[in-house]
């Protein structure tokens, strides 16, 4: 009798073993590691962390975008209205054509120094300092445009600045969250951290998915807005020589 119990005890020990064995292993079976899944499994703070990194890669792109496409367009403008001006058809004949429709920066630049030069007549003379007035007339026109060229510009130095240490504040908490769940449960199995630790590096890959490309663009796309502020500040200066030279001449010729 007594060694029909001591194997039923063994069979049954044995089997509470492998129960054991495999409750521990269902949860690691069971367990979703999708982005949603680790999204809604994630503790509140986390959560905060993650919709405010895919919040700024939204919107970073769509600055991204908009800069490239206007970007673009400023360079085609600027292209044909430099081949009208250049084209030897009179500099009147061009103002007054795109003087109510100035749509590029250049060609606000052109008619704001236009505009001073035509203001500077008094019965047929040129009032005195008319140069001056005109090249500060052109410099606020172009210190305009480069502000709304570099427009939302800082946002992708702040997002690619900011977004790794937001990604690495999510991953901080969420490796807390392993070591609080190891602490309440009283158990350092796999299954038990996996969550956490897994929450935790979702943080980081968020922060650098946010990153990368804001630092990326935003390089590129400074580069841009100074060739096109460049831009302007040369054909400034070209102007305002044309101008010197008529200047000159009705100088002379009074």
């Amino acid at each position: 009798m007594s060694i029909t119990v001591d194997v039923t005890t063994g069979i049954l020990t044995g089997a509470q073993a492998a129960l054991a064995d495999t409750e521990l292993a269902a949860p690691g079976a069971e367990t979703d590691f999708s982005v949603m899944s680790m999204f809604w499994q994630a503790t509140i703070t986390v959560k905060i962390v993650m919709v405010v990194l895919v919040m700024a890669s939204f919107w970073s792109w769509a600055i991204i975008i908009e800069k490239w496409l206007s970007f673009s367009r400023l360079r085609g403008s600027s292209g044909r209205f430099e081949d009208s001006f250049w084209s030897g058809q009179p500099l009147d004949q061009l103002f007054e054509r795109i003087s109510d429709k100035a749509r590029a920066p250049i060609e606000r630049v052109f008619v704001a120094g236009m505009s001073e030069w035509n203001r500077s007549f008094n019965e047929g003379a040129l009032i005195p300092g008319t140069q001056s007035r005109i090249d500060r007339a052109m410099n606020v026109a172009i210190s305009r445009e480069s502000e709304a060229i570099n427009k939302r510009l800082p946002f992708l130095a702040s997002v690619g600045s900011v977004a790794p240490f937001i990604g690495l504040f999510g991953t901080v908490w969420g490796i807390k969250h392993s070591f609080e769940s190891i602490a309440t449960q009283q158990n350092t199995n796999l299954a038990v951290v996996a969550p956490g630790i897994a929450e935790a590096l979702l943080a980081t890959a968020l922060g650098l998915l946010a990153a990368i490309p804001a630092v990326l663009a935003y390089n590129r796309l400074v580069g841009e807005a100074e060739s096109l502020t460049g831009g302007l500040e040369n054909f400034s200066d070209e102007f305002s020589t044309i101008l010197a030279r008529q200047i000159a001449k009705r100088g002379e010729g009074s």
